[in-house]
């Protein structure tokens, strides 16, 4: 097949590499070029080859995965997902490779984590990076604490709205941007980014460190207050629910929905539910259909809906579904959204 994504698998394990390249073999749209072991032999490879994207370890000899990708977006720019062992320190690494300029992020496989889920998340992974926008890196980080926009006098801490937020692809950045610019008595915010398991406690915890906002891993039963964003922890759904005057979420295993747990269409649909009217619904960058279904119901419920558009995606996948199902209000740019949620709100 003449388009064909070429990719090219950077990593230090003779495994991993093997592993890599017997598993996409069976997909017909993805050829493997070839693989590296290291950055040194990785650069000739993608000067030689020219893949379309490359799979990269981020902890690997001679250098460091992160130098590498600092390097290839100054130099060669070239769409990345990022192999990252399930570890704190691992998790930590990651983030800083998607703030670099990295696209994704997949798991290594082993333990608890079978070849067949790595497999279909590193296909859908591959796909999504070979289809995304590139967005040169300095330009990514959107706003800032120190830039945060001021909430009008209306907000108070006895606001009873809930801010729903979905993404994927793109996400980690795109959330930052929305994030850092919501004031300390925002309203409740809840969040699904799709990532894996463990590694959504040091994107809260970074998150954390840098708004205005109180933000952390959703716990079961966690209550939903102004000046707090909870996240969906990695691998389990997060469902909003109401006691009384009381919102408070639910974190639960399940099946998969959208190819997908945390999903977007599981936190959607809970919050048309129970939040109604008294909600803002944002879906943000991402590949897929995840949270377009769930974006309708909450307006069908007299919700405020956004999307983010198509020229600051990173990949415009799961807003351009929710905009061809008529869900969103208003399609927004990234750096407009967090001034256009504290206008609906």
């Amino acid at each position: 097949m003449a388009n064909r994504i070429k990719v090219l698998i950077v990593d230090d394990s003779a495994i991993v590499r093997k592993i890599f390249t017997e598993e996409l073999a069976k997909y017909p749209d993805i050829e493997v070029v070839g693989s590296a072991p290291d950055p040194f032999v990785a650069r000739d490879k993608i000067v030689n080859l020219n893949p379309h994207v490359i799979t990269l370890d981020i902890e690997m000899p001679r250098m460091d995965g992160l130098t590498f990708l600092r390097k290839l977006m100054k130099y060669h720019p070239v769409p990345t997902v990022v192999v990252s062992s399930l570890t704190k320190e691992g998790s930590s690494l990651t983030l800083e490779a998607l703030e670099i300029g990295a696209v994704d992020v997949i798991a290594k496989p082993g333990g608890s984590y079978s070849v067949g889920d790595m497999s279909a998340q590193l296909v859908e992974k591959i796909r999504a990076a070979a289809r995304a926008r590139f967005i040169v890196p300095h330009q990514r980080n959107v706003g800032s604490a120190a830039a945060a926009v001021e909430a009008p006098q209306a907000l108070s801490q006895t606001t009873n709205k809930i801010i729903a937020i979905g993404a994927s692809t793109g996400g980690t950045e795109a959330i930052k941007a929305v994030l850092t610019k919501l004031p300390h008595n925002s309203p409740g915010v809840v969040i699904v980014q799709h990532m894996p398991a463990n590694f959504t406690a040091a994107f809260a915890e970074r998150l954390n460190n840098l708004c205005r906002i109180n933000v952390r891993e959703a716990r079961d039963n966690d209550t939903v207050v102004p000046g707090t964003a909870l996240l969906a922890p990695g691998n389990y759904h997060m469902l909003l629910r109401r006691s009384g005057a009381r919102y408070y979420v639910e974190v639960k295993t399940g099946p998969m929905v959208h190819h997908q747990r945390p999903a977007v269409d599981v936190l959607f649909k809970s919050v048309a539910k129970y939040a109604g009217a008294n909600a803002v619904g944002v879906i943000l960058t991402g590949m897929g259909a995840d949270g377009a279904e769930g974006l309708k119901e909450m307006k069908n419920m007299g919700a405020a809906t956004i999307a983010q558009d198509e020229k600051s995606c990173v990949v415009f996948g799961m807003p351009k579904e929710a905009i061809k199902l008529g869900a969103a209000d208003r399609v927004v740019p990234l750096e407009n959204i967090a001034a256009e949620i504290l206008r609906m709100v």
